[in-house]
């Protein structure tokens, strides 16, 4: 029985020891945050919900009431043809979403400069599954938005107010 303990408790002790943690929002150097973004934008939707579950920065309702101001561009998503079968039809797509953000302060003055985000994801197609990859695409874009937000977050938390 102590054998078995211990045998559970190596694997635990040495991830433990190494500093290994799972991903987490730590919180945002700001008190307050206001999200300028285009009306529809799943990025700027997802950065707000970590915001509101955070409790940490609050989401001002306008920029003259927030300590810093996160102005999202327009998100674009594409989808290219990667590969084509030898009888002309499409075997693979290429799925793309860009975005540009900038952070700057309540009075304007830019925290950090306009940076551009370039995602990519590979999606095999098969005609007989026209659903299906039609549900694969969409996770994957879903996918893609998450990374973003998670990007954007993790460059305001490495900036401070008076940066």
């Amino acid at each position: 029985m102590n054998r078995r303990l211990f045998l559970a408790a190596v694997p635990a002790l040495l991830a433990a020891g190494c500093g290994f943690q799972l991903r987490r929002l730590d919180g945002l150097p700001f008190a307050s945050l206001h999200v300028d973004a285009p009306h529809g934008g799943a990025v700027a939707q997802r950065i707000r919900n970590m915001l509101t579950a955070s409790k940490q920065t609050r989401l001002a309702a306008s920029a003259a009431e927030a300590e810093a101001v996160l102005v999202l561009g327009q998100e674009t998503r594409s989808k290219t043809i990667l590969s084509l079968s030898g009888a002309g039809r499409v075997t693979e797509y290429r799925l793309g979403l860009q975005l540009t953000y900038a952070i700057n302060d309540k009075d304007g003055r830019t925290l950090a400069a306009a940076e551009t985000i370039e995602l990519t994801r590979d999606i095999t197609y098969d005609d007989a599954q026209v659903l299906a990859k039609s549900a694969e695409e969409q996770l994957l874009y879903r996918d893609m938005d998450d990374s973003a937000a998670r990007r954007i977050m993790r460059r305001l938390q490495s900036i401070g107010p008076g940066s």
